[in-house]
């Protein structure tokens, strides 16, 4: 493994040296996509901005606003713990933030197409947490819009076809050699008529400046995230968007991650078949002000209480860096 991590170490220095070229993205259907943390705030971009965000695929994660602005709460329901979750609650809140243009008017969510994945033997999320999201997501949905694969042997981690560590481990870098294609499975799912992967990569990995495109709101993220441009796409032709949230401890500077989870979840390989750019947006760890030791994207309220909104800063900082990219 720090081999590995070594390898990728140097790779993303030769990354950093690349410029980002102008890009021409069709963001009025981009997806989305997370793990763990990444997985709650894949929902939440999603819900924020559903009016161009036409699908999501969330593994190991649970509802939109489970921990409604607490930490002690996210704890005691939203993880591993067996709390009620009080979904009637959250649609409620759900509602009221489309009522007061917080979030997107929650009828564009009625098209949303929604893939969910929960491992058996995940023992770092409940399964019940991620039913309450299945839920959630089957009342503002249309029905045959979601899909909840619930039955395969895995432990927390981001399934893949070859690449990872065993498939009942969850550890570093929490992607799991499982011969079960995730990405495949979700983007067949989210995306119309998708092609199968290609069989050579064309595409590039570029760095990119997230303090600097993203603004003020990008203070809890790293200086550096990530893009994969097809070749296409990068010569010019009008190209859809996935964006793609890590999961906690997962985050490139993370010890024995590096670029692992930006090369290997299989999402490269769908989107020189299928003409979309993936952004990595990545965060970084802090031990106080706020106190977020693991890189967790922020699903509980550390960054203040508009967390899950439009407004809140992380939703607020991928948008500004989504938008820039357009403007190359």
């Amino acid at each position: 493994m720090r081999k590995i991590f070594l390898l990728a170490f140097f790779y993303t220095s030769a990354i950093c040296a690349s410029s980002i070229p102008s890009l021409s993205l069709d963001l009025s259907h981009t997806t989305v996509s997370g793990i763990s943390s990444g997985g709650y705030m894949a929902g939440q971009f999603h819900i924020a901005h559903s009016d161009w965000v036409k699908g999501v695929a969330i593994i190991a994660a649970g509802p939109y606003y489970c921990a409604e602005n607490s930490l002690s709460v996210a704890l005691s329901r939203c993880i591993n713990k067996q709390e009620t979750i009080p979904l009637q609650k959250l649609l409620s809140h759900i509602k009221q933030s489309s009522d007061a243009a917080k979030i997107a008017d929650i009828k564009h969510l009625e098209d949303a197409k929604v893939w969910i994945f929960h491992g058996t033997k995940d023992e770092k999320v409940n399964q019940s947490v991620t039913d309450a999201l299945a839920q959630q997501y089957q009342a503002l949905i249309k029905n045959n819009q979601l899909e909840y694969v619930n039955t395969q042997p895995f432990a927390h981690h981001f399934p893949t076809q070859s690449y990872g560590t065993a498939c009942d481990q969850s550890v570093a870098p929490y992607l799991g050699n499982c011969e079960y294609n995730a990405a495949a499975n979700m983007l067949s799912f989210i995306l119309p008529n998708v092609k199968p992967a290609a069989a050579v990569s064309t595409g590039e990995i570029i760095a990119i400046n997230q303090q600097q495109l993203g603004g003020d709101s990008a203070s809890t993220l790293a200086e550096t995230g990530y893009l994969y441009i097809p070749k296409q796409c990068k010569e010019g032709l009008k190209c859809q968007l996935h964006i793609s949230f890590h999961g906690c401890n997962q985050y490139s500077a993370a010890e024995d991650i590096g670029t692992q989870y930006v090369e290997h979840t299989g999402l490269n390989q769908f989107a020189d078949s299928n003409d979309f750019v993936v952004f990595y947006p990545q965060t970084k760890k802090s031990l106080y002000m706020p106190m977020n030791p693991q890189g967790c994207w922020d699903w509980w309220g550390y960054t203040g209480a508009d967390y899950s909104t439009r407004s809140g800063k992380q939703i607020n900082a991928v948008t500004q860096i989504v938008q820039s990219l357009n403007a190359g």
